[in-house]
Protein backbone atom coordinates (compact mmCIF):
# COMPACT_ATOMS: atom_id res chain seq x y z
CA UNK A 1 0.00 0.00 0.00
CA UNK A 2 1.22 3.47 -0.85
CA UNK A 3 2.22 5.85 1.93
CA UNK A 4 1.60 9.60 2.12
CA UNK A 5 4.27 12.01 3.34
CA UNK A 6 3.25 15.60 4.07
CA UNK A 7 6.23 17.98 4.03
CA UNK A 8 5.79 21.36 5.74
CA UNK A 9 8.55 24.01 5.87
CA UNK A 10 8.22 26.13 9.00
CA UNK A 11 9.69 29.56 9.70
CA UNK A 12 8.39 31.55 12.68
CA UNK A 13 4.91 30.01 12.67
CA UNK A 14 4.65 28.97 16.35
CA UNK A 15 1.12 30.38 16.76
CA UNK A 16 -0.28 28.30 13.87
CA UNK A 17 1.35 24.94 14.54
CA UNK A 18 -1.10 23.38 17.03
CA UNK A 19 -4.10 24.22 14.86
CA UNK A 20 -2.26 23.02 11.76
CA UNK A 21 -1.34 19.70 13.37
CA UNK A 22 -4.90 19.08 14.53
CA UNK A 23 -6.24 19.88 11.05
CA UNK A 24 -3.72 17.55 9.44
CA UNK A 25 -4.68 14.69 11.75
CA UNK A 26 -8.35 15.25 11.02
CA UNK A 27 -7.83 15.34 7.25
CA UNK A 28 -5.33 12.48 6.96
CA UNK A 29 -7.41 10.33 9.26
CA UNK A 30 -10.00 10.06 6.49
CA UNK A 31 -7.47 8.66 4.00
CA UNK A 32 -7.26 4.88 3.88
CA UNK A 33 -3.49 4.91 3.57
CA UNK A 34 -0.56 5.09 6.00
CA UNK A 35 0.79 8.62 6.42
CA UNK A 36 3.46 10.74 8.06
CA UNK A 37 4.03 14.45 8.66
CA UNK A 38 7.53 15.88 8.25
CA UNK A 39 7.99 19.39 9.63
CA UNK A 40 11.17 21.23 8.64
CA UNK A 41 12.06 24.10 10.95
CA UNK A 42 14.02 26.58 8.82
CA UNK A 43 15.91 28.35 11.59
CA UNK A 44 12.89 29.83 13.39
CA UNK A 45 13.57 32.28 16.23
CA UNK A 46 10.07 32.45 17.73
CA UNK A 47 10.00 29.08 19.49
CA UNK A 48 8.55 27.12 16.57
CA UNK A 49 11.09 24.33 16.96
CA UNK A 50 10.08 23.83 20.59
CA UNK A 51 6.43 23.58 19.61
CA UNK A 52 7.30 21.10 16.88
CA UNK A 53 9.37 19.04 19.29
CA UNK A 54 6.41 18.74 21.65
CA UNK A 55 4.10 17.75 18.78
CA UNK A 56 6.58 15.09 17.66
CA UNK A 57 6.87 13.77 21.22
CA UNK A 58 3.09 13.50 21.51
CA UNK A 59 2.69 11.91 18.08
CA UNK A 60 5.71 9.67 17.55
CA UNK A 61 3.81 7.40 15.16
CA UNK A 62 3.13 10.04 12.52
CA UNK A 63 5.32 13.09 13.13
CA UNK A 64 8.97 13.83 12.42
CA UNK A 65 10.80 17.16 12.81
CA UNK A 66 13.88 18.23 10.87
CA UNK A 67 15.51 21.28 12.48
CA UNK A 68 17.94 23.14 10.21
CA UNK A 69 20.89 24.97 11.77
CA UNK A 70 19.87 28.34 10.30
CA UNK A 71 17.43 29.90 7.88
CA UNK A 72 18.26 28.41 4.48
CA UNK A 73 15.05 29.43 2.68
CA UNK A 74 11.87 27.66 1.66
CA UNK A 75 13.40 25.72 -1.22
CA UNK A 76 16.16 24.24 0.94
CA UNK A 77 13.64 23.39 3.67
CA UNK A 78 11.42 21.57 1.17
CA UNK A 79 14.43 19.67 -0.19
CA UNK A 80 15.40 18.63 3.35
CA UNK A 81 11.86 17.45 3.99
CA UNK A 82 11.70 15.40 0.79
CA UNK A 83 15.06 13.79 1.59
CA UNK A 84 13.70 12.67 4.97
CA UNK A 85 10.39 11.20 3.84
CA UNK A 86 9.43 7.58 3.23
CA UNK A 87 6.18 8.05 1.34
CA UNK A 88 5.30 7.15 -2.23
CA UNK A 89 3.15 10.30 -2.48
CA UNK A 90 4.64 13.57 -1.23
CA UNK A 91 2.36 16.47 -0.37
CA UNK A 92 3.86 19.94 0.08
CA UNK A 93 2.08 22.72 1.94
CA UNK A 94 2.75 25.87 3.96
CA UNK A 95 2.56 26.11 7.75
CA UNK A 96 0.65 29.40 7.97
CA UNK A 97 -2.81 27.77 7.67
CA UNK A 98 -3.59 29.62 4.46
CA UNK A 99 -3.46 26.22 2.77
CA UNK A 100 -6.23 23.97 4.08
CA UNK A 101 -5.29 20.39 5.06
CA UNK A 102 -8.90 19.40 4.35
CA UNK A 103 -8.03 19.54 0.61
CA UNK A 104 -5.41 16.79 0.89
CA UNK A 105 -7.82 13.78 0.71
CA UNK A 106 -9.38 15.24 -2.45
CA UNK A 107 -5.94 15.65 -4.03
CA UNK A 108 -4.93 12.09 -3.11
CA UNK A 109 -8.16 10.79 -4.62
CA UNK A 110 -7.47 12.78 -7.79
CA UNK A 111 -4.01 11.25 -8.00
CA UNK A 112 -5.72 7.87 -8.17
CA UNK A 113 -6.91 8.85 -11.66
CA UNK A 114 -3.39 8.10 -12.94
CA UNK A 115 -1.94 11.56 -12.35
CA UNK A 116 1.62 12.10 -11.14
CA UNK A 117 1.15 15.69 -9.95
CA UNK A 118 -1.97 17.28 -8.48
CA UNK A 119 -1.40 21.02 -8.21
CA UNK A 120 -3.46 23.34 -6.02
CA UNK A 121 -5.08 26.40 -7.58
CA UNK A 122 -6.14 29.17 -5.19
CA UNK A 123 -9.26 30.29 -7.02
CA UNK A 124 -10.33 32.77 -4.34
CA UNK A 125 -7.00 33.96 -3.05
CA UNK A 126 -7.01 35.87 0.25
CA UNK A 127 -3.92 38.03 -0.27
CA UNK A 128 -3.18 41.68 -1.03
CA UNK A 129 -3.78 42.19 -4.75
CA UNK A 130 -0.99 44.65 -5.61
CA UNK A 131 1.89 43.12 -3.67
CA UNK A 132 0.98 39.43 -3.81
CA UNK A 133 -1.78 38.42 -6.23
CA UNK A 134 -0.85 40.58 -9.25
CA UNK A 135 2.89 39.69 -9.25
CA UNK A 136 1.89 36.03 -8.80
CA UNK A 137 -0.40 36.13 -11.84
CA UNK A 138 2.34 37.68 -13.95
CA UNK A 139 4.82 35.05 -12.72
CA UNK A 140 2.35 32.22 -13.46
CA UNK A 141 1.93 33.42 -17.03
CA UNK A 142 5.67 33.87 -17.52
CA UNK A 143 6.62 30.48 -16.07
CA UNK A 144 3.91 28.72 -18.08
CA UNK A 145 5.08 30.43 -21.28
CA UNK A 146 8.79 29.76 -20.76
CA UNK A 147 8.57 26.16 -19.51
CA UNK A 148 5.57 25.01 -21.57
CA UNK A 149 3.94 23.51 -18.45
CA UNK A 150 0.80 25.61 -18.13
CA UNK A 151 -0.51 26.14 -14.59
CA UNK A 152 -2.64 28.95 -13.21
CA UNK A 153 -1.00 28.92 -9.79
CA UNK A 154 2.65 27.95 -9.60
CA UNK A 155 2.95 29.84 -6.32
CA UNK A 156 0.52 27.62 -4.42
CA UNK A 157 2.67 25.37 -2.25
CA UNK A 158 -0.13 22.84 -1.76
CA UNK A 159 0.71 20.17 -4.32
CA UNK A 160 0.86 16.37 -4.34
CA UNK A 161 3.57 14.47 -6.22
CA UNK A 162 4.52 10.90 -6.86
CA UNK A 163 8.00 10.44 -5.44
CA UNK A 164 9.59 9.28 -8.67
CA UNK A 165 8.85 12.51 -10.55
CA UNK A 166 10.50 14.87 -8.04
CA UNK A 167 13.55 13.02 -6.76
CA UNK A 168 15.75 13.14 -9.87
CA UNK A 169 16.96 16.73 -9.43
CA UNK A 170 18.28 19.04 -6.73
CA UNK A 171 16.43 22.10 -5.47
CA UNK A 172 18.13 25.41 -4.73
CA UNK A 173 17.49 29.16 -4.98
CA UNK A 174 13.74 29.79 -5.34
CA UNK A 175 13.20 26.69 -7.45
CA UNK A 176 10.53 24.99 -5.36
CA UNK A 177 7.92 26.84 -7.41
CA UNK A 178 9.28 25.20 -10.58
CA UNK A 179 8.91 21.61 -9.38
CA UNK A 180 5.85 21.02 -11.66
CA UNK A 181 7.94 22.17 -14.63
CA UNK A 182 10.67 19.67 -13.77
CA UNK A 183 8.04 16.96 -13.31
CA UNK A 184 6.52 17.85 -16.68
CA UNK A 185 9.98 17.55 -18.22
CA UNK A 186 10.24 13.89 -17.16
CA UNK A 187 6.78 13.16 -18.55
CA UNK A 188 4.61 13.51 -15.45
CA UNK A 189 0.83 13.73 -15.91
CA UNK A 190 -0.24 16.98 -14.22
CA UNK A 191 -3.68 18.23 -13.24
CA UNK A 192 -4.68 21.43 -11.46
CA UNK A 193 -7.51 21.43 -8.92
CA UNK A 194 -9.18 24.30 -7.02
CA UNK A 195 -8.22 24.46 -3.36
CA UNK A 196 -9.27 26.62 -0.45
CA UNK A 197 -7.22 29.62 0.62
CA UNK A 198 -7.62 31.41 3.94
CA UNK A 199 -6.44 34.79 5.20
CA UNK A 200 -3.34 34.70 7.36
CA UNK A 201 -4.33 34.70 11.05
CA UNK A 202 -0.92 34.86 12.72
CA UNK A 203 2.49 36.26 11.91
CA UNK A 204 3.39 38.04 8.70
CA UNK A 205 4.20 36.96 5.19
CA UNK A 206 7.82 36.17 4.37
CA UNK A 207 7.43 36.98 0.68
CA UNK A 208 7.56 40.34 -1.05
CA UNK A 209 8.26 42.03 -4.35
CA UNK A 210 12.02 41.60 -3.84
CA UNK A 211 11.64 37.94 -4.87
CA UNK A 212 10.70 38.84 -8.45
CA UNK A 213 14.31 39.24 -9.59
CA UNK A 214 15.33 35.93 -8.01
CA UNK A 215 12.40 34.14 -9.64
CA UNK A 216 13.30 35.49 -13.09
CA UNK A 217 16.94 34.40 -12.74
CA UNK A 218 15.89 30.96 -11.53
CA UNK A 219 13.42 30.72 -14.41
CA UNK A 220 16.27 31.28 -16.88
CA UNK A 221 18.20 28.48 -15.17
CA UNK A 222 15.19 26.16 -15.28
CA UNK A 223 14.60 26.88 -18.96
CA UNK A 224 18.22 26.11 -19.76
CA UNK A 225 18.21 22.86 -17.75
CA UNK A 226 14.91 21.66 -19.21
CA UNK A 227 15.57 22.57 -22.83
CA UNK A 228 19.33 22.14 -23.11
CA UNK A 229 20.41 20.18 -20.03
CA UNK A 230 21.11 17.04 -22.09
CA UNK A 231 22.36 18.83 -25.23
CA UNK A 232 24.01 22.12 -24.15
CA UNK A 233 25.87 22.42 -27.44
CA UNK A 234 22.56 23.26 -29.11
CA UNK A 235 22.40 26.59 -27.29
CA UNK A 236 26.12 27.35 -27.49
CA UNK A 237 26.84 25.86 -30.90
CA UNK A 238 23.97 27.52 -32.78
CA UNK A 239 24.94 31.12 -31.97
CA UNK A 240 28.59 30.16 -32.40
CA UNK A 241 28.04 28.89 -35.91
CA UNK A 242 25.97 31.98 -36.72
CA UNK A 243 28.72 34.33 -35.52
CA UNK A 244 31.42 32.40 -37.37
CA UNK A 245 29.27 32.43 -40.51
CA UNK A 246 28.67 36.17 -40.31
CA UNK A 247 32.35 36.82 -39.65
CA UNK A 248 33.39 34.65 -42.60
CA UNK A 249 30.91 36.36 -44.95
CA UNK A 250 32.10 39.77 -43.85
CA UNK A 251 35.73 38.82 -44.36
CA UNK A 252 34.93 37.31 -47.79
CA UNK A 253 33.18 40.57 -48.75
CA UNK A 254 36.28 42.58 -47.78
CA UNK A 255 38.54 40.27 -49.82
CA UNK A 256 36.28 40.46 -52.88
CA UNK A 257 36.10 44.25 -52.55
CA UNK A 258 39.90 44.36 -52.34
CA UNK A 259 40.20 42.42 -55.62
CA UNK A 260 37.70 44.64 -57.41
CA UNK A 261 38.30 48.12 -56.00
CA UNK A 262 41.81 47.70 -54.52
CA UNK A 263 40.53 48.96 -51.14
CA UNK A 264 42.72 47.58 -48.35
CA UNK A 265 41.17 44.82 -46.25
CA UNK A 266 43.13 45.76 -43.14
CA UNK A 267 42.19 49.44 -43.17
CA UNK A 268 38.44 48.71 -43.16
CA UNK A 269 36.68 48.97 -39.76
CA UNK A 270 34.80 45.81 -40.71
CA UNK A 271 38.00 43.73 -40.64
CA UNK A 272 38.35 43.62 -36.83
CA UNK A 273 34.58 43.09 -36.57
CA UNK A 274 34.78 40.00 -38.78
CA UNK A 275 37.71 38.63 -36.77
CA UNK A 276 35.88 39.28 -33.51
CA UNK A 277 32.74 37.49 -34.74
CA UNK A 278 34.77 34.48 -35.87
CA UNK A 279 36.67 34.36 -32.57
CA UNK A 280 33.49 34.68 -30.47
CA UNK A 281 31.81 32.01 -32.57
CA UNK A 282 34.71 29.63 -32.07
CA UNK A 283 34.67 30.31 -28.32
CA UNK A 284 30.93 29.65 -28.14
CA UNK A 285 31.24 26.32 -29.96
CA UNK A 286 34.15 25.36 -27.70
CA UNK A 287 32.05 26.17 -24.61
CA UNK A 288 29.29 23.96 -26.00
CA UNK A 289 31.69 21.06 -26.49
CA UNK A 290 33.02 21.44 -22.94
CA UNK A 291 29.46 21.51 -21.62
CA UNK A 292 28.72 18.33 -23.59
CA UNK A 293 31.68 16.62 -21.93
CA UNK A 294 30.44 17.69 -18.49
CA UNK A 295 26.94 16.36 -19.21
CA UNK A 296 28.32 13.03 -20.38
CA UNK A 297 30.56 12.81 -17.30
CA UNK A 298 27.59 13.62 -15.05
CA UNK A 299 25.37 10.89 -16.52
CA UNK A 300 28.07 8.24 -16.87
CA UNK A 301 29.72 8.80 -13.48
CA UNK A 302 26.39 8.57 -11.64
CA UNK A 303 24.97 6.01 -14.07
CA UNK A 304 21.97 8.28 -14.58
CA UNK A 305 19.82 7.25 -17.55
CA UNK A 306 18.73 9.80 -20.12
CA UNK A 307 15.14 8.49 -19.96
CA UNK A 308 12.43 7.81 -17.40
CA UNK A 309 10.18 4.73 -17.26
CA UNK A 310 6.52 5.06 -16.30
CA UNK A 311 5.85 1.31 -15.99
CA UNK A 312 6.80 -2.08 -17.41
CA UNK A 313 4.08 -4.32 -18.81
CA UNK A 314 4.71 -8.08 -18.61
CA UNK A 315 8.17 -7.78 -17.06
CA UNK A 316 10.54 -10.67 -17.59
CA UNK A 317 11.41 -12.96 -14.72
CA UNK A 318 14.81 -11.25 -14.43
CA UNK A 319 13.09 -7.92 -13.64
CA UNK A 320 10.85 -9.37 -10.94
Amino acid sequence: MEKISVVIPVYNESESLHKLHESLHKALGTVNMPWEIVYVDDGSVDGSVQVLASLAEEDKEHTRVIALRRNFGQTAAIAAGIDNTHGDIIVLMDADMQNDPADIPMMIEKMGEDYDVVSGWRVRRKDTFITRTLPSRIANWLISWVTGVKLRDYGCTLKAYRREVITGFRLYGEMHRFIPAYAGYVGARIVEVPVQHHPREHGKTKYGLERIGKVILDLLTVKFLISYGHKPNYIFGGPGMLMMGLGSLLLAFLIVRRLITLVSVFESPFFPVSLMLMYMGFQSILMGLLAELQVRTYHEAQQKPTYTVRRVINPSSQDE
